[in-house]
């Protein structure tokens, strides 16, 4: 437990409720330790504090348009690698054919989110089908492949040397946002059984990002059941139900879905807007000081971005102060609709991100100035 020196305070003009109240004609700034988890301060501004001129530096903001990614990917070690640290890998993934052989991570839980595209996985635990939206966590060291009925897109998010697990949700308690009986998990059926036989099979096996391809006369896949509490699991984001507040925006931590050691996964659904009159409507600018932000824009009307579509990631650097788009800083306080429209998948990392050249090829360069219309 860390112990922070700590003095609530309030100085000059300002609002005494974070995110709500703001006094008239100001801009409200949050800089916090931890993410969004350890103490904060709120300033008042009289411009938006994305309101610059120029901008030069590596802290400059990142958008990729995966979308301009080319060729098929027969195998998910061949996937675009696009960021990276010591404790994550963050690739995406075209396929568009059945898979020729089984894949098998030895150096971490893998996180498959399916952008678009469906069709049938098959592991070590059994079969189950996929579809958009669905989540498919995969525990380190399973055996697995798939089966496309159509063209699979998927962002691909490996807990290097460690585990995904749900977060702790407090007191909300354990069956909040989704609760854990939501999850499905592979069943030893008949198609999983057909698949099963003598024909010989290639593993290709990702141990230290190096593959090494094992082969048998046999598939592999030939278990007849299992018991245990380690297996595969799907969720799909239709299935999520978020946190709200009518009176106050909730911060981005209040939607994680799933947590490693050095890193974070959200997940940002459709929800209502805060009705309270005082309360902002759109997420506040920020310094997130402790941690890279990735987010991969699913499917929707991202409300608080500019010319971001589907199938776009955008990465800010910690130490980036960052918010709304001038476009839906218009928007603070009053909305046209009842509710967002947007999924969308955020990846929050302790430890600073490198940029992987596929990633480069695919940058749009201009993302940093789409905020300077702010005035």
């Amino acid at each position: 437990m860390k112990s922070y020196i700590q003095f609530p305070k309030v100085e000059g003009q300002a609002s005494r409720q974070a995110h709500a109240d703001l006094p008239a004609g100001t801009y409200e700034r949050e800089i916090s330790k931890e993410g969004f988890f350890g103490p904060a301060a709120h300033l008042y501004h009289r411009h938006p504090p994305t309101g610059w001129t120029n901008f030069e530096g590596p802290l400059r903001p990142h958008a990729f348009d995966c979308m301009k990614l080319a060729g098929d990917a027969p195998s998910p070690w061949a996937a675009s690698e696009l960021l990276h640290n010591a404790s994550a890998r963050v690739r995406f993934w075209r396929c568009d054919a059945d898979m020729p052989s089984l894949a098998r991570n030895a150096d971490g839980d893998e996180l498959m989110f399916v952008h678009s595209g469906r069709g049938e996985f098959f592991c070590d635990y059994g079969h189950l089908s996929f579809e958009a939206g669905d989540y498919l966590l995969i525990p380190r060291g399973t055996m697995w492949r798939v089966e496309c009925a159509q063209p699979l897109r998927a962002l691909l998010i490996e807990a290097t040397n460690n585990s995904f697990r749900l977060p702790d949700k407090g007191l909300v308690g354990p069956h909040a946002i989704f609760d854990a009986a939501m999850l499905d998990t592979p069943r030893v059926d008949e198609i999983f059984k057909d698949r099963q036989g003598e024909q010989e099979w290639r593993v290709q096996v990702k141990r230290r990002n190096a593959i090494s391809t094992v082969t048998y006369p046999f598939n592999p896949l030939d278990a007849v059941g299992w018991h245990g509490d380690l297996c595969v699991a799907r969720i799909n984001v239709r299935d999520l139900r978020p946190l709200m507040s009518h009176r106050y925006h909730l911060p981005p931590s209040a939607h994680t879905t799933f947590v490693a050691d050095r890193f974070v996964v959200c997940t940002f659904v459709p929800r209502p807007f805060e009705s309270d009159p005082g309360a902002m409507k759109v997420p506040f600018f920020h310094n997130n000081d402790d941690y890279d932000e990735v987010i991969f824009y699913h499917a929707g009307n991202f409300f608080s971005r500019d010319n971001i579509h589907p199938g776009m990631i955008t990465m800010h650097p910690g130490g980036f102060t960052h918010g709304p788009h001038p476009k839906a800083l218009k928007n603070v306080l009053n909305q046209a609709k009842a509710a967002t429209d947007e999924y969308a998948v955020m990846i929050d990392t302790r430890d600073a991100l490198e940029i992987a050249p596929a990633a480069a090829q695919i940058e749009w360069p201009g993302y940093v100035d789409s905020w300077k219309s702010a005035t």
